[in-house]
């Protein structure tokens, strides 16, 4: 094999040499997850915006006839803690102390990734510098010198263009080749002899004491929590006593004093690496980045965007389906009628809640198309940069309902992935944000493959149908907002910071191959749920349950809601996975079983209806099994009695 071939390995490989540990580190957006990709062979997805890792993603390979544990972490600005999944990264580098960390860095914004590099060299681990997006720096008149920038630091520093594989051999190459960087920060005699006052008072046993103790002086928020619960509070009662004493002598000048130091740093790094063009033309990115978050012209273009996306998937997807049903689903529904089978294995099979009608059809013929089709899309606005300029635009309005920070990142995060959406609210410290947040997250935001399929459903009943079911959506979610924003109270002060990534021609190799992974893993995670919900609801219907439970369910489902008796198979299918339930809507319609108004409630009502089980163990992870049960419940009631009162204002409104 290859000497640099990346080849997953299993832990149990016979013979293998001792695993070493490469933690991938860096600021939001700077390629983790791209080198993390380009390293491993495997698949972590990556989006133009930050926070799209929000969990430390390993892989075992092997690259210079060595063993490695390849860690993709979530974001980090500094050792100084400001969230929960910066705490997850530096308790993995300070209990798992990785032999090598590769920092990512954004060509574009060297100062504020040498800030985290200087933070970085004071743990003395073995580093490399990934120096990517080299291709858009030079494009705008910027050029790092990347040899000098080795030199001065004392690490392999490989200039990358992660997204095309640009320096990807090389980069597998250094890893051998790691250095602890020999350009480190003297913070003054007095601070100097302060901070090594701290560390000999820390536990013998404590690693990285000199960097622990500057972290104290600096006051972090976690760690003297960290160590208490690591070392007992006995033990660190006398470095309390000392610190308090240290803080008094310094009056706090401390922080300042090793604030601007590190700043005076970075500045003079930029200055002996970095090369500026004095004349630079504003790109025309730029103008469309400005347009897409200004509070007039980002109307237009969110609308432009939106009806791409309906025609996208009502046209495109409605064309795939016709050619799979033409091609698959017809001639095995023929094949298996022509077999003559008892009705039994004729009804298991493809009968109303049959296994390839209901389960497997269901999911490749009606809700993949649309799937691969939306899945497509969303990664061309993921990667343009769009998403983090949407939530600039969008501020002005989560403002009105209490939210505002990370929690619109999270918020606009939940139109992918509601579980991920959901983890990612973890970063926000007051309580009552991060209960509004994933409340409305939970509630009327629909995720990125059930508004596809919504999307298709309305637009079989025409575009004013689009418009009013998500009209209605967006006016239940603000109202939510205005409603908890007034019952529960203020506990602390929130601000709004969005880092905004460069905004960029997508690159079209890596949103095919985004697609086919999401694809894949749809139809790994969804397949098996589809045939096992037909399975089910074939059983409750042969034993008559279905029966029964449609008799309970009429005084809801058809006299408040005005829906069909059979409307209960898709709230079944529901409590399994969103996409079924959303696909059965979708043959509903095409076989006239729903209406105009009929369709309209069922997008709405299934997609406030109480959220996915995945999601309902992310909210209990970060909110306790409780509130987890409490806002699943509100979010039910409210679903259900929404729904009503709008079947109502529909029928009169229509004079139906």
């Amino acid at each position: 094999m290859p000497p640099n071939d990346a080849r997953p390995l299993t832990s149990g490989s016979p013979g293998a040499a001792p695993i070493k540990k490469v933690a991938i580190v860096g600021l939001p957006n700077t390629g983790k997850s791209q080198i993390f990709n380009n390293l491993t062979g495997e698949y972590a997805i990556v989006a133009n915006y930050p926070g799209t890792t929000i969990e430390m993603k390993r892989t075992m390979v092997r690259l210079n006839s060595q063993h490695y544990e390849i860690i993709d972490t979530p974001s980090l600005h500094c050792m100084y803690i400001h969230s929960e999944e910066e705490i997850a990264v530096r308790d993995m580098i300070l209990n798992e102390r990785p032999d090598v960390i590769i920092q990512c860095i954004d060509a574009n914004q060297c100062k504020q990734s040498l800030l985290l590099t200087a933070d970085l060299a004071e743990m003395g681990i073995p580093m490399v510098i990934a120096l990517n997006y080299i291709d858009e720096s030079t494009r705008k008149g910027v050029w790092v010198d990347s040899t000098e920038l080795g030199r001065f630091l004392g690490v392999p520093v490989v200039e990358s263009m992660a997204i095309h594989g640009v320096g990807k051999e090389e980069l597998k190459k250094s890893i051998a080749h790691a250095r602890v960087p020999c350009a480190l920060i003297n913070y003054g005699q007095k601070t100097e002899a302060e901070i090594a006052r701290i560390a000999a008072i820390l536990p013998e046993e404590q690693p990285f004491k000199r960097k622990v103790a500057l972290l104290l002086l600096l006051k972090d928020p976690f760690l003297e929590e960290y160590l208490k619960d690591k070392f007992g509070a006995e033990k660190i009662a006398r470095l309390r006593e000392e610190l308090n004493k240290v803080r008094r002598e310094l009056k706090d000048s401390v922080r300042s004093i090793i604030i601007e130091s590190r700043g005076q740093w970075a500045d003079n790094v930029v200055a002996m690496v970095v090369r500026r063009q004095k004349v630079m033309l504003k790109s025309f990115s730029y103008y469309f980045a400005q347009a897409a978050r200004h509070p007039v012209l980002g109307l237009p273009i969110l609308g432009i965007f939106m009806g791409g996306i309906y025609l996208s998937v009502v046209y495109v997807s409605g064309a795939i389906d016709k050619l799979l049903n033409f091609a698959l689903v017809k001639p095995s529904l023929g094949l298996i009628t022509s077999l003559g089978l008892p009705a039994f294995w004729n009804d298991l099979l493809i009968g109303n809640h049959g296994i390839l009608t209901l389960g497997v059809f269901n999911a490749v013929c009606t809700v993949l198309p649309i799937l691969s089709v939306f899945f497509f899309i969303f990664g061309l606005f993921e990667d343009s940069g769009y998403i983090a300029n949407f939530c600039v635009f969008s501020k002005r309005l989560f403002e009105k309902i209490g939210v505002t920070g990370k929690a619109i990142t999270s918020l606009v995060l939940g139109f992918g992935c509601k579980t991920m959406a959901t983890l990612n609210a973890r970063s926000l410290t007051n309580y009552k944000e991060k209960f509004i947040t994933i409340f409305l997250i939970a509630f009327a935001i629909p995720c990125s493959a059930q508004l596809g399929i919504d999307i298709a459903i309305l637009g079989k009943v025409g575009v004013s149908a689009c418009l009013i079911a998500m009209g209605t959506l967006a006016l239940f979610e603000v109202g939510a907002g205005v409603i908890l924003n007034a019952i529960i109270k203020d506990d602390a002060d929130s601000c709004f910071i969005q880092v905004l990534p460069e905004m960029r021609f997508p690159n079209m190799k890596a949103v095919f191959v985004k697609t086919y992974y999401r694809i894949v893993m749809f139809l790994k995670e969804a397949m098996p749920i589809f045939i096992i919900s037909a399975a089910v609801l074939f059983t409750i219907d042969k034993t008559g349950l279905l029966e029964i439970t449609k008799q309970l369910m009429n005084p809801l489902m058809v006299t408040w809601m005005g829906l069909p008796r059979d409307i209960v198979d898709v709230f079944i299918l529901a409590l399994a996975r969103r996409e079924a339930a959303a696909g059965l809507i979708l043959q509903m319609v095409d076989q006239g079983t729903l209406n105009y108004v009929q369709s309209i409630i069922a997008v709405v009502v299934t997609t406030t209806f109480l959220p996915c089980f995945a999601n309902v163990i992310a909210i209990g992870k970060e909110m306790g099994a409780k509130t987890a049960a409490l806002i699943s419940t509100l979010i039910c009631v409210s679903a259900f009695f929404l729904a009503g009162i709008m079947n109502w204002l529909l029928l009169a409104l229509l004079h139906r």
